[in-house]
């Protein structure tokens, strides 16, 4: 299926040299894209209307290039904050040209993202349909995703951003080209999974199927920042992928210790494809770890999990720390020893639980 992985959480991002490494693991283990959307960038974000350093953009066109040798489709993702509350002749330009910039890094696709802002505004469909129009009328992006302003029937997302106005998913989806995908995280913003009754029903209103944009392992949140999601598969996460258009896994903060649940997600996507895990993906991921490090981590999995360091005392932070900065030279170890140590701090702009 068509998967891969958009680096959309709040909190340290990760940095270029790991993002072009994480190309050639997506190779390799099956993936399709990475879609570059940290909630860091503020150029992408609240100061969309601002020119996007070029330091940024070269590299983006490093990427990207080094995705087009890979196979792999390299995308952006752009939250005009709330343009569509005064989308005037001043904004439009500023827009298009935030657009004219990341088509000069030669990007594949373009996800255009109304999450995290006001919903409760009258005729948002219309005007986000609008913007979209024409952000797709000047990109040169062969692909195009959209997440709405309210992506799942959580109900968090009116107690932050207002409610819904009547009919928002019917008449985006109605109004939107139909060759745009839509992402959808599911029952929750956080889902443990995807039936598909859910996945029918959201398909009704959005006419097409959703695009799942999955947050089963992001670690951005207050309650999630002091755990590692190693294992997404502890819970009954499930997925017909016959019903749905794609699935982008939004990883942890930790860009190595990520690949460890990446490897899982598609051992278990090939068997809801085939009834079989694929030997390719099954070796690559076995090879993917030194072993000394592999045996170690798998007997703190609960440890780093299910209990966190919230709840992990002195003593076993400091025996897992003897354990794994040793292993310096290998990035999972170096990881997983900075997250011992809390230096991967909690954004307080993520909203989710």
């Amino acid at each position: 299926m068509n998967a891969g992985v958009i680096e959309g959480f709040f909190g340290k991002p990760w940095d270029w040299a790991a993002r072009l490494a994480t190309v050639d693991f997506l190779r390799d283990s099956g993936y399709r894209f990475y879609l570059y959307a940290p909630k860091a960038d503020p150029f992408l974000r609240r100061r969309w209307r601002e020119p996007m350093p070029e330091e940024t953009l070269r590299r983006l066109s490093e990427l990207r290039a080094h995705g087009t040798e890979q196979g792999i489709s390299i995308g952006v993702g752009l939250t005009p904050f709330e343009i569509y509350l005064n989308y005037d002749s001043g904004a439009r330009a500023a827009l298009r040209a935030k657009v004219e910039q990341i088509n000069a890094a030669g990007i594949h696709v373009l996800c255009v993202l109304f999450d995290d802002m006001r919903g409760d505004v009258a005729g948002l469909p219309s005007l986000q349909a609008r913007v979209v129009a024409d952000i797709s009328a000047w990109s040169n992006a062969r692909h195009f995703i959209v997440c709405p302003t309210y992506y799942s029937y959580d109900a968090r997302l009116a107690k932050e951003f207002g409610s819904a106005p009547k009919r928002y998913l019917r008449d985006l989806g109605r109004q939107l080209d139909p060759r745009i995908d839509i992402f959808w995280t599911g029952e929750k913003v956080i889902s443990d999974g995807y039936s598909a009754e859910h996945l029918v029903e959201v398909a009704s209103q959005l006419r097409r199927k959703p695009f799942i944009w999955d947050n089963s392992i992001s670690n951005d949140s207050k309650l999630r920042a002091n755990r590692l999601y190693l294992d997404p598969f502890q819970g009954a996460w499930e997925l017909p992928v016959d019903l749905v258009a794609g699935l982008a896994i939004n990883p942890m903060k930790q860009a190595y210790l990520s690949r460890i649940a990446l490897c899982r997600f598609q051992q278990r996507l090939a068997n809801e494809s085939t009834g079989a895990a694929s030997p390719v993906t099954r070796d690559y991921c076995r090879k993917l770890f030194e072993p000394v490090f592999t045996a170690e981590l798998e007997q703190d999995i609960r440890l780093t999990q299910d209990i966190g360091l919230p709840e992990m005392d002195t003593d076993t932070r400091r025996r897992l720390l003897a354990r794994y900065e040793p292993l310096a030279s290998n990035p999972y170890a170096r990881e997983l020893s900075a997250w011992l140590r809390k230096e991967y701090e909690f954004d307080p702009e993520c909203l989710t639980s």
